[in-house]
């Protein structure tokens, strides 16, 4: 399909004597030819990168070009790098929209016959891009049902769906590990459709970085995941392999999602597994860390399966198994906003061990203050802190209402997760 753009290109390029460039729908470069004239840093930057800012893609977008049937201009917009303007003809196939033909203004006037001929070039276009897309899209398709079965809870239907994805050489055999990311969202809540999207974009753009057939991409209606498989690589290869490319895959979701939202995703990594019918148990790994990082949001934003300790145990359990676990005494104190002074000095001592110096010396407060605290921590739930499973109790439910979505909230400048004053 390149090829034959880069063809049309050529050809098109010759019959109008100016440079001419072919995107897709994101203003990803397919194609272009050789510049006559001066460019500016947005074309350098789509030559350079093949692909352009998510703000110069939302400038485009505010312009009306996606609406748009016809030729159409695109103003200059210098805080963005676009200095020349640009004349565009939306490439159509029964009127879904494929890419965009653009000239710049800076090869010279842009008259009747340049324009005839830009409707032209993206008519060609479209029929190439139609049946690129159609191929395309059919293995994406295969593949994308094919891993929905390989995380399946059927043993049987995962078993086929490797074997198949081997056979039809979507993937090759060999050791397997799941990346998860994750964006926030309100609870119970679908993602915005931007928020999707976004995912959906990381997460191929990572997928490709991968040799062909080493990656799968699949987009679910709270979370996407790239499947890696590493073949003759031994558990701690591919454990470090894994974490830079979900450092990668950070990165780019973070530049997806905007300025200012570096905080508001994460990305869990599941354990190896040798085989790719395995694949589910490492799904399974990675979507539980990056869920428990997006909700207790002190773990960071790339989390390891095996960085969870206790909470690897506790986020197996459901909403209503977290509540009824909690003590008692400490789901009552929970559910009151007044005590979240009480609560905080519970957690600092207990995450220090029983230490009371190095506790006080945390919240910047006097040790008798702190032992204030907890004796009326004690008075209110019925817990002796002196007594090992009372102490275990309180530290336990604690960490259950992190990861209970009702007791547990997202601050959304920080990405942290705070105790609410939500009862169960």
């Amino acid at each position: 399909m390149v090829s034959e753009l880069q063809r049309l290109v050529d050809a098109f390029g010759a019959r109008l004597g100016r440079s001419i460039a072919i995107d897709d729908t994101r203003l990803k470069l397919l194609a272009y030819n050789a510049h006559t004239g001066d460019v500016d840093d947005a074309r350098i930057e789509s030559v350079m990168h093949r692909g352009v800012s998510t703000a110069l893609v939302a400038h485009v977008c505010e312009q009306g070009a996606a609406q748009a049937s016809d030729v159409f201009t695109l103003p200059p917009c210098p805080q963005i790098g676009i200095t020349i303007e640009r004349v565009g003809m939306p490439i159509r196939y029964d009127d879904a929209l494929l890419g965009y033909v653009w000239l710049i203004s800076s090869d010279g006037p842009i008259g009747d016959r340049a324009v005839e001929l830009l409707r032209e070039a993206a008519a060609q276009a479209a029929l190439v891009l139609h049946r690129g897309y159609l191929g395309v899209e059919v293995t994406r398709s295969r593949a994308r049902e094919l891993v929905r079965d390989l995380i399946a809870p059927d043993q049987a239907l995962r078993t086929e769906a490797g074997a198949a994805l081997v056979e039809e050489q979507h993937a090759v055999a060999g050791p397997v590990t799941v990346l998860v990311a994750m964006v926030a969202r309100e609870e119970g809540e679908p993602l915005a459709e931007e928020r999707r999207l976004a995912l959906e974009l990381a997460v191929d753009r990572c997928r490709r970085r991968l040799p062909p057939s080493r990656g799968l991409a699949l987009t679910r209606p709270d979370h996407a995941l790239l499947l890696t498989i590493w073949p003759g690589a031994r558990s701690q290869v591919i454990e470090r392999n894994a974490a830079e490319l979900a450092e990668v895959l950070r990165e780019k979701l973070v530049a997806e999602l905007g300025l200012g939202r570096a905080a508001l995703c994460w990305i869990g990594i599941g354990g190896p597994r040798p085989r790719l019918t395995e694949a589910h148990s490492s799904y399974e790994e990675a979507r539980r860390a990056a869920e428990v990082a997006r909700t207790t949001g002190t773990l960071g934003q790339v989390v390891a399966h095996t960085q969870l300790g206790v909470y690897a145990l506790l986020g197996k359990l459901t909403p209503d198994e977290l509540a009824e676990g909690i003590h008692p005494g400490l789901r009552s104190l929970l559910s009151n906003p007044v005590h979240r002074e009480l609560i905080e000095t519970l957690r600092v001592y207990l995450d220090h061990a029983g230490d009371a110096q190095h506790a006080a010396t945390a919240l910047h407060i006097h040790r008798s203050t702190l032992y204030k605290r907890l004796h009326r921590v004690e008075q209110l739930t019925g817990l002796q802190l002196d007594i090992g499973d009372d102490r275990l109790a309180a530290h336990l439910g604690l960490k259950m209402a992190e990861l209970h979505p009702r007791l547990a909230d997202i601050d959304e400048s920080t990405g942290r997760g705070v105790l609410s004053t939500g009862g169960s």
